[in-house]
């Protein structure tokens, strides 16, 4: 077996760690920065924080970012960063901070528009701003990879871009700013993470470390998300959810994710779920489907994990998407039977290619057709 492994990015996890951004910044040598964080971050108060901390390093603040961030609120970002010296971005946030951070990063040093790096018309060629990622939810991994993911409505379009430039030069891991994360982005996040690192593994990309990293990742998941989404205030938990996160994320930086992931987009961009529900949509059944590929290394995972094989850890996933109201069946998200031919469709991204089992049309009609009750 052939493989390869690269994960260049320096992370501090250390609850509280926050507080230590500005000595951080000065052992960089930063001097100037633009902070990256959702309006909600402004409205609270934790932006002016974030700022005061550095000491004058960050002397703005870009916040028009919605949960799937869009082409354009990147454009806008990047031209932000176009028109003045920064020498750094902080991005704080959930997934959608951090990848509209990494993308418009991009922009600004590689030209054209986001919208451009999406349909594969330009590729990132030249060094982006040094990025360092503060994330506040524990499932998307994006502090620890080299994707970020953007919509542009009016194509009905939400994808994925690479590049190396992506990584970020720190990350500060807090799980303390995860305690007000709401039970439903608890809920979702979590799922989002367990895909990362189920895909990862089963991903016919896959290699032996980010293999022993999902194992870890999904141990952790199964042990403490439904603690978590049942008590926020567990810090315990949060910070066992925050280490199964950034561990998920490595997991699947350079395996890739596969056909959850693949499906998930359209799930989000007609059904309207977020992202972490939409990728746990199909997760369940994708162990069920995956089980026996390879010569059963799904099956040997699972019991590694603590289950009699992938089927029941499959049906333990549904047993927690129940436990935390998420939706289950094609009535619950808006599906009707005779809409899944050409939803299918719209479910052909490479990384469906990704997943151990070929998921033809005919095996994506049969997945969604089994959630019909």
């Amino acid at each position: 077996m052939n493989w390869f492994y690269k994960q260049p990015v320096s992370i501090l996890f250390k609850t509280g760690g926050l507080k230590d951004l500005g000595e951080e910044l000065e052992k960089l040598g930063y001097r100037k920065g633009l902070l990256v964080c959702t309006s909600y971050f402004v409205k609270n108060g934790k932006a002016d924080e974030v700022v005061k901390s550095t000491q004058g390093k960050i002397t703005a603040v870009f916040s028009d970012i919605t949960p799937n961030p869009l082409v354009t609120q990147a454009d806008s970002c990047a031209k932000i960063l176009s028109g003045d010296d920064f020498d750094f971005v902080l991005a704080l946030g959930g997934g959608s901070a951090l990848d509209l951070a990494k993308a418009a990063c991009a922009v600004a040093a590689n030209g054209g528009g986001a919208l451009d790096y999406l349909t594969g018309k330009r590729t990132v060629v030249n060094p982006t701003l040094p990025l360092i990622a503060v994330p506040t939810t524990a499932g998307t991994g994006t502090e620890a990879t080299c994707v970020a993911v953007l919509s542009e409505p009016a194509l009905g379009l939400k994808a994925p871009m690479f590049s190396d430039y992506f990584y970020p030069k720190l990350v500060i891991i807090d799980p303390e700013l995860t305690l007000t994360v709401p039970p439903n982005v608890t809920a979702a996040t979590g799922m989002d993470a367990l895909s990362h690192a189920l895909e990862g593994f089963w991903s016919r990309n896959h290699q032996p470390i980010c293999d022993a990293l999902a194992l870890r990742a999904v141990r952790l998941i199964f042990r403490y998300l439904e603690r978590t989404y049942d008590d926020g205030s567990d810090l315990e938990a949060r910070e066992k959810m925050c280490e199964a996160s950034v561990l998920a994320g490595m997991t699947f930086s350079l395996p890739k994710t596969a056909a959850s992931h693949a499906c998930s987009f359209p799930l989000t961009s007609v059904c309207g779920l977020p992202h972490g529900e939409a990728c746990a949509f199909t997760l369940d059944s994708l162990c069920h489907i995956n089980a026996d590929a390879e010569n059963g290394r799904l099956n040997d995972f699972a019991r590694d994990a603590g289950f009699s094989g992938a089927a029941a850890m499959g049906d333990e996933i549904t047993r927690l998407k129940k436990h935390m109201a998420m939706p289950c069946t094609l009535a619950e998200i808006g599906l009707r039977a005779e809409d899944l031919p050409e939803f299918v469709q719209k479910c052909k991204h490479p990384n469906l290619l990704n997943n151990p089992v070929e998921m033809d049309d005919d095996a994506l009609l049969r997945m969604f057709k089994s959630k019909a009750d």
